[in-house]
């Protein structure tokens, strides 16, 4: 089994005001942010920057200020170093990237945002993919997941957006089913940019827990997937439609099978007195004690099925003290389904 960190490394790198506390608000800002950008295709030798650095690609005059992405692929693209150019004037500066940016006959992609923000600069091999394209598909296959608990700093949610990417961290909290003895549930990771910061991405699993720095623990079935933005890059969507839809298939298909033993249990006897039914449950490494009194409490009830008794040991449970003792033997009180014939 291994431990995934990407949402663990995602935490610690993101900004408050690049957090959601829903997937519903992640989503709705993602469609605002497509609403208010659009791609400007022009030519380099149509590409000027001004004296205070700002970018006029639109044709109609109108100036974009770079931030501090579009400014990065500007220097790569000239092949001047940004470190460098940080150190001169905004008119010097201006005026080597505007000498240096390659000329040719092949266009560049200006994304525009708010008509006064030029968020990234592509050459035509480029294609852009939007954050919202990814969540149409992430909310319409996993509806029923869910952001997993909030980072113990109470702000950092899994669920994040900023200037260059996104990033989302979903869990199933009602997928929870029962592998060779032990509780899974399924989650994902799934990330993109619109201006070339990272792939498109996702990675699916199954998890046994998720800690408060959302470092995921104990996960097995690790599959993983990514595909550049380049022309194919919407043939990715198909691909992460079919991971998210082999996960929930998998997801209902182990709990349909838990549901037949459950079933089962519910009809199978463990004997026709308390004493019987102690003598079947003895060696299963329970408490003594506390098997006696869930027999009681089951037998009270006029049922001594091997479900009842799994009920009635639960219950029973909850008045031990500590939480990790508690853990541990409602670990070992669930496998005891795996009686059922």
């Amino acid at each position: 089994m291994a431990n995934l960190a990407r949402a663990h490394h995602e935490l610690f790198r993101r900004a408050p005001d690049e957090c959601f506390d829903a997937f519903s608000a992640l989503h709705a800002h993602c469609r605002e942010q497509r609403e208010r950008s659009a791609d400007l295709w022009q030519l380099p030798k149509d590409v000027v920057l001004t004296h205070d650095l700002t970018l006029c690609a639109g044709g109609d005059g109108s100036e974009l200020a770079l931030n501090d992405w579009s400014f990065s692929q500007l220097c790569r693209m000239a092949g001047v170093s940004k470190e460098t150019l940080n150190r001169l004037s905004l008119k010097t500066a201006s005026r080597a990237l505007q000498e240096t940016l390659p000329r040719g006959d092949k266009p560049l992609q200006v994304l525009a945002s708010g008509g006064n923000l030029a968020r990234a600069v592509h050459g035509a091999a480029y294609t852009r993919l939007w954050n919202a394209e990814l969540l149409d598909v992430v909310g319409e296959f996993a509806s029923d997941f869910t952001p997993p608990p909030t980072a113990t700093d109470g702000v950092h949610t899994g669920l994040y957006c900023g200037e260059q990417d996104l990033f989302c961290f979903l869990i199933d909290p009602s997928g929870w089913i029962e592998i060779e003895g032990q509780a899974f549930a399924p989650g994902l990771f799934t990330w993109n940019s619109e201006v070339g910061r990272r792939s498109l991405g996702i990675q699916t699993f199954w998890f046994q827990k998720v800690c408060r720095n959302h470092l995921v623990h104990d996960a097995i079935e690790v599959v993983d997937f990514q595909r550049k933005h380049t022309a194919n890059v919407r043939e990715g969507l198909n691909e992460i439609r079919a991971l998210i839809d082999r996960l929930l298939a998998r997801r209902d298909e182990r709990r349909d099978g838990f549901a037949r033993i459950v079933e089962r249990a519910m009809r199978q006897r463990l004997g026709g007195h308390v004493e019987e039914a102690m003598k079947t449950l003895r060696g299963q490494g329970l408490p003594p004690k506390l098997v006696g009194e869930a027999l009681r409490l089951a037998e009270g009830r006029g049922e001594l099925t091997l479900f009842a008794v799994v009920d009635a040991l639960t219950q029973a449970s909850q008045k031990i003290r500590y939480a990790g003792d508690r853990a541990a033997l409602d670990a070992r009180i669930g496998q005891l389904l795996s009686l059922a014939a």
